[in-house]
């Protein structure tokens, strides 16, 4: 039997079809879907059958960023779009946490649930204008009451409870929901996290909340009354909502109406909320997984990922596409570095994704993940969060199964999908992402503008995505949003990151671009000396700051983990720096090589290249990060230590 055709292949076809369009390639194919918006938006549409769901009177009315104005005239949701594949034999769902069998969810019955649950959030009195906060980990819950507020019209926001409770609170207390749907505890590394008392904190927290759904994930009777003091707050259990039998009911909602809130790291202040629409989502990730990472119907798609992250809802959206997902409520690296394979290999996934800051974990232990499990039905393995060196794109092909496509993608929580990232048209190239996406005008540009090609510069999109931000919250007159994404080029989209696109449109990244290094002049991405710094192995993790001093310095210091049980002395720093000078340039030295404990992250695994840059030029602890939203939170006052010492010449 022939393997089954790519999804682009599929389109190209169509396009010939339906449209009288063909194409040589991936690059002139690109070109038009980025030329012609309409044209290449309008057939997305077409492709994946929206046409049977709603018409519309202009494909972009307004193509003016921000604010461009999508699908004028069209009505769609989000759940119904995803529970289009209830007839399916294959599960809709999958969980596995660190203790259990994998448990299956059939499509039907997680349209009853969905309904079940949507049917009680109207009793509630939820609807349009109202949102539903849940404090839930990577549960079959959280997908089922994600659907269910999209049902019913109202926004979905959520975080994952390993957050700290005033982390989440500087979320939730801006988006005002009205019903709270929370775990009891979740299961990390071996170990359970009760996570009642901090339940009890955050409703006290949340006055506009009015009601409290109860998930018992390790404690059969969930939130003790003596928790929850608020008379004001009716309690409900989750099975009695999701048992219940109801008529399954979707609100018919205009394109741009509210799906969801997703927040920003939190690390440079108060977290923006960003609202993304029903409309601009469901074709944004129909072409993004479709088209892009060729996700299919009877794919089994797992990204470890926790609630809080973007890629979570990247992998929900997986349901559009009739793809069984693999909810993993767990560590990667539990019982060791092998933890998401062996759940691979459990569940059978087909489409597996993961963090850069795992490979590398993984390359660094030595590990032989296709050797010890069977992957074989893995065809394809996403990888996000950062950069990662060419030595782990070598140790990924080889210890991860030859047959399996590694993808690159980049993209970010702004618009909850892929700028550039991999496509079965195009080779996969070490250490690059293949080409920017279908649809994304994606462009290296200079501090003047002007492009930049086989250059470094900043990564902008030049014309408008479906799901770029509706809205921030709690942003009159889009002042925050704007600030955000077009303040350096007006009606551009600045995405904030450091990025090279060669001729054959590949794309590196280097970084973000307000982290930049910028020696003399010339910029250099962080990334670059992280692959060379970390590839010792007396060392574990770095972090390299380039900032402006309020005397007029530019420091460069760059701090270092040693492994566990190595010293720190002048025979490391000089390997350092030996290393740093060979592989890269004098200019890339640090001023300083410094050792640390511990890297601070936030809970994606991102470092805090920005909020430590902010406070070595003075700014406090509390100005530059919300607590709860990071790991290592207390190497932060080492920094603002360390920062009084360098403004006092004792560093």
């Amino acid at each position: 039997m022939s393997a089954p055709t790519s999804n682009i292949a599929d389109f190209l076809r169509w396009l010939e079809t339906e449209r009288g369009l063909s194409f040589a390639g991936y690059p002139e194919l690109w070109r038009w879907s980025t030329e012609d918006l309409p044209g290449f938006w309008s057939a997305v549409w077409g492709y994946y059958g929206l046409h049977h769901v709603s018409d519309h009177d202009e494909v972009l009315a307004d193509a003016t960023m921000p604010g461009a104005t999508w699908f004028t005239g069209a009505r769609l949701n989000f759940a119904r779009q995803c529970l289009a594949h209830t007839t399916d034999a294959r599960p809709a769902l999958i969980a596995v946490s660190e203790t259990g069998d994998p448990v299956e969810t059939s499509w039907d019955r997680l349209n009853e649930e969905v309904a079940g649950v949507a049917a009680s959030l109207r009793e509630m009195g939820v609807g349009p204008g109202d949102c539903v906060a849940g404090y839930l980990p990577n549960i079959p819950q959280a997908v089922v009451a994600l659907l269910a507020t999209a049902a019913v019209g109202a926004t979905w926001t959520v975080c994952s409870p390993d957050f700290g409770t005033p982390s989440v609170l500087a979320r939730l207390r801006q988006a005002r929901p009205t019903v709270l749907v929370a775990a009891d505890g979740y299961r990390y590394a071996g170990k359970e996290h009760d996570r009642r008392p901090h339940i009890a904190e955050i409703m006290d927290g949340l006055p506009t909340v009015r009601h409290l759904v109860s998930v018992d994930r390790l404690y059969a009777s969930g939130a003790a009354p003596d928790q929850l003091p608020r008379p004001d707050v009716t309690r409900h259990d989750w099975t009695e909502l999701a048992d219940r039998r109801a008529r399954p009911v979707f609100a018919d909602v205009p394109f741009d109406h509210p799906l969801w809130i997703l927040w920003s790291s939190g690390t440079t202040g108060v977290p923006k909320g960003i609202v993304h629409g029903h409309g601009g989502i469901v074709v944004e990730l129909l072409k993004a997984l479709g088209l892009g990472v060729d996700l299919r119907a009877d794919d089994r798609y797992f990204f470890h990922t926790s609630t809080s992250w973007m890629v979570w809802n990247l992998m929900v959206a997986g349901l559009l596409h009739g793809s069984t997902l693999v909810l993993y409520d767990g560590s990667p690296t539990h019982p060791d570095v092998n933890g998401v394979w062996r759940i691979a290999e459990r569940t059978g996934a087909t489409t597996v994704g993961v963090g850069a800051a795992y490979l590398m974990a993984a390359e660094k232990d030595g590990a032989t993940p296709a050797a010890e499990r069977d992957l074989t039905a893995v065809r394809s393995i996403l990888q996000t969060g950062s950069a990662m060196p060419d030595s782990t794109w070598d140790w990924a092909r080889d210890r991860l199964g030859p047959d399996a496509r590694l993808q690159s993608i980049c993209g970010g929580t702004d618009i909850c999908s892929v700028l550039a990232g991999g496509s079965p048209l195009l080779p996969v190239r070490t250490g690059r992402l293949s080409g920017p996406a279908l649809g994304v005008a994606l462009a290296s540009w200079d501090a003047e503008g002007r492009p930049c090609v086989g250059e470094q510069g900043e990564l902008v999109v030049t014309a408008p995505l479906p799901s770029m931000p509706l809205y921030f919250v709690d942003d009159p007159g889009r002042e925050r949003y704007t600030r955000s994404y077009f303040d350096v080029y007006p009606g551009v989209w600045r995405h904030g990151d450091w990025v090279t696109v060669d001729a054959d449109l590949s794309v590196a990244v280097a970084g973000r671009s307000d982290s930049t290094l910028n020696r003399m002049g010339v910029r250099m991405g962080s990334a670059d000396l992280y692959a060379v710094v970390e590839g010792l192995p007396r060392i574990a993790d770095s972090l390299v700051i380039g900032a402006e001093l309020p005397d007029g310095r530019y420091y460069m210091p760059l701090f270092v983990v040693p492994e566990e049980g190595e010293p720190f002395d002048d025979a490391l720093r000089e390997e350092i720096v030996g290393a740093i000078r060979q592989s890269l340039s004098p200019r890339h030295v640090p001023d300083a090589v410094v050792p640390v404990e511990a890297v601070p992250r936030t809970l994606t695994g991102k470092k805090l290249e920005v909020p430590v840059k902010r406070i070595l030029q003075g700014a406090r602890v509390s100005d530059v990060s919300a607590e709860g939203a990071v790991t290592h939170p207390d190497m932060l006052a080492w920094f603002a230590r360390f920062a009084a010492r360098l403004g006092s010449g004792r560093s």
